[in-house]
């Protein structure tokens, strides 16, 4: 196995700040809610966006504590840089993410914390289609392996969605967990056993089939795919045991999971709430209040029933429908270089390669400014000089450019070499810089070029990839085929060509309702670019990395 600089999700650095009291699932940054200086009764909290769900029972904490807690969400992976660097000093008063164990292997980081309170358990888990169950032939799904479903992906039999393991806690769990159980490590793993695993882990890896930046999205994605046809449907899905029985709540019995929490152990996560050494006094009073509050048994059989999570507080029973067993803890990672090795491998060499097409809005509105946003922010996704891979087009990926104004005006298809990639990033990077603005919006038009385009190199390839369209434009559609004409195209696509999801960047004056409905028509999720600092693009086109 080569070893690789992590492609992390430092990608989606999407520090979405809001009060508690006023808790929504609006993905728009907002970091003007945060206070600027630390103030009495207020704690500042970089935090994973799992728990929005905690809303209900933080307001009731602020009645009850005078604590007001202010989030500002970012991924788990994102928050361990941000902590380790020196840039949650004087910023945030604490950090609460799903797990700290990735950010526990930097000793820098962990010297930025002086307290730690777990507040729930959620082991990851896999939820498979009930009816998948006799089919498979696991009976009630109670004495299923790691090593079972492997075999059944590999066959051909089990398809799944699981989170980027770079940009959710829930994916780089999964990550860890196989690998472990594939390995047989029974001490921290090491690179030895991650090499040893890697024949059996890309066995697993071929039944991947939806990918994520974030563990919601993946649930929604799936009951969408389920209940109107839009995406991909798959058999299962990786994700934590609390979003899987939450998620049951919602859907039709034949489409409700099994949880299936594999008998040779799992990872969990702890959602650690962490005071971090640079927060002062008034900050530090409030954190012993909310923590002392959390952990009452009133308060933990409140969250365990809300949130479905397992309490922490030994004396308090899980919420109904929560197995009371245990699974023994896989082993994490030995070092930070172990962890970084094996997303590394993941994404280079273990998943599926991605099939990415964008579509990019040079209209003459774009001249100037505009423009060269896109352009920065594409240049970083070709960026060779990214020795860590964080951000940029990874090994095995097509890349397919497709500017347009009143009309298509090219097509450009790149090849990522699976080694040796700098050549090819840099053919890329010309491309982008070679884009020039001028004449109207045929949005639509181009949308459905692009459909095609993905038709053809299916076809050409006869390969089955991860495959999604991004549409970035500034304004509203005004040439070309109608919403209604791309509705009739769209609906007379074949099968597979509407499992593809448009991911659409919110920019400019772009209407949102259009985009949104792109989003909602094809199984993709719609991004804001309209907050992104100095009309910069580039957090916005690395979120989406997450989803291809």
């Amino acid at each position: 196995m080569r070893t690789r600089a992590i492609r992390r999700g430092g990608l989606a650095a999407a520090a979405l700040a809001l009060l508690l009291t006023g808790c929504t699932g609006d993905p728009k940054p907002r970091e003007e809610d945060l206070s600027p200086t630390p103030k009495d009764g207020v704690l500042r909290i970089l935090a994973g966006s799992e728990l929005q769900d905690m809303a209900p029972v933080l307001e009731e904490a602020r009645k009850a504590t005078g604590v007001t807690v202010q989030f500002a969400w970012t991924g788990s992976l994102d928050g361990a840089d941000t902590v380790s660097s020196g840039r949650a000093d004087g910023k945030y008063d604490a950090v609460w993410f799903p797990s700290e164990h990735y950010l526990r292997l930097d000793d820098a980081a962990k010297s930025e914390l002086v307290s730690q309170t777990p507040v729930m358990v959620s082991p990851v888990a896999v939820g498979v289609r009930s009816g998948m169950l006799s089919e498979l032939g696991w009976g009630d799904g109670s004495q299923v392996t790691w090593g079972m479903l492997g075999d059944a992906a590999a066959a051909g039999k089990l398809t799944y969605g699981m989170a980027d393991p770079s940009r959710s806690n829930s994916g780089f769990s999964a990550l860890v967990a196989v690998a472990s159980a594939f390995s047989g490590a029974s001490a921290a793993l090491t690179d030895a056993d991650v090499a040893k695993a890697t024949p059996s882990l890309q066995r697993f890896f071929t039944g991947q089939k939806l990918t994520s930046g974030s563990s919601g999205w993946l649930a929604q994605a799936y009951q969408q795919a389920y209940r109107t046809g839009a995406g991909n449907r798959v058999d299962a899905l990786v994700n934590y045991e609390s979003v899987l029985l939450s998620l049951n709540r919602t859907l039709p019995a034949a489409d409700r999971l099994t949880v299936i929490r594999p008998v040779d152990g799992v990872v969990s996560a702890d959602y650690p709430l962490s005071l971090l050494a640079s927060a002062g006094q008034p900050a530090r009073d409030s954190f012993q209040r909310l923590t002392k509050y959390l952990l009452r048994t009133d308060v933990q059989q409140r969250i365990s029933e809300q949130t479905l999570r397992r309490p922490v507080t030994a004396e308090v029973a899980p919420a109904a429908g929560l197995p009371t067993d245990r699974r023994r803890e896989l082993p994490f990672p030995g070092s930070r270089a172990v962890a970084d090795g094996l997303l590394a491998s993941y994404q280079n060499e273990l998943r599926r390669p991605s099939r990415t097409v964008y579509v990019l809005d040079t209209s003459g509105s774009m001249e100037g400014s505009r423009l060269d946003a896109l352009k920065r922010a594409m240049a970083r996704l070709a960026g060779a000089d990214d020795t860590r891979a964080v951000r940029r087009f990874r090994d095995r990926e097509e890349v397919t450019l497709i500017p347009f104004a009143s009309e298509v005006k090219a097509e450009r298809v790149h090849q990522v070499p699976a080694s040796a990639p700098e050549g090819e990033l840099s053919a890329v990077q010309a491309d982008v810089q070679g884009l020039t603005a001028s004449g109207g919006t045929a949005l639509y038009s181009t949308l459905e070029e692009a459909f095609r385009v993905v038709a053809r190199q299916q076809a050409a390839a006869g390969d089955d990839r991860f495959t999604s369209i991004v549409l970035m434009t500034d304004g509203e559609s005004n040439q070309g085929a109608s919403e209604a004409d791309f509705r009739s195209f769209y609906g007379q696509l074949p099968a597979g060509g509407r499992t593809v999801p448009v991911f659409p960047i919110l920019f400019g004056e772009a209407a949102k309702g259009q985009l949104q409905g792109i989003a909602d028509l094809t199984g993709g999720k719609l991004f804001d670019g309209t907050g992104q600092a100095a009309g910069s693009l580039d957090g916005v086109f690395e979120e989406i990395r997450g989803y291809q």
